[in-house]
């Protein structure tokens, strides 16, 4: 994340997807309630629709709430299936996220038969 907002402590991912008609109020109430985090932490939190095409972001900046919002106009956001409610994205995989690449297999180990 660069620009206007500073870079976050960590970036969680919530895992389930949310009614992205919510604004900040209820997601930050997701976040205290369903996550047990706390919104003013220095973390960002982003959020999914069901189709996966729209992404919230939700960012303490120290003086009040910041929150984005991207849709994509083709395909869908590849996003991770867990057990649990939330996991953390280093910066990397979080910019591989926004632009809709398979962000997971990055660090993934080639196939056997392609190994040296």
């Amino acid at each position: 994340m660069t620009g206007l907002v500073r870079y976050p402590d960590k970036i969680w991912l919530v895992v389930e997807p949310v009614d992205l008609r919510r604004g900040i109020d209820g997601l930050s109430l997701h976040i205290q309630h369903v996550l047990e985090k706390s919104v003013t932490g220095g973390n960002a939190f982003v959020f999914r629709n069901r189709r996966g095409n729209r992404v919230k972001v939700i960012l303490w900046d120290g003086n009040g709430v910041w929150l984005c919002q991207r849709r994509l106009h083709q395909g869908r956001l590849v996003w991770p299936k867990s057990d649990e409610d939330s996991l953390t994205l280093t910066q990397a995989e979080w910019r591989w996220l926004i632009t809709g690449v398979d962000w997971q297999r990055l660090s993934a180990m080639p196939p056997a038969h392609l190994q040296a």
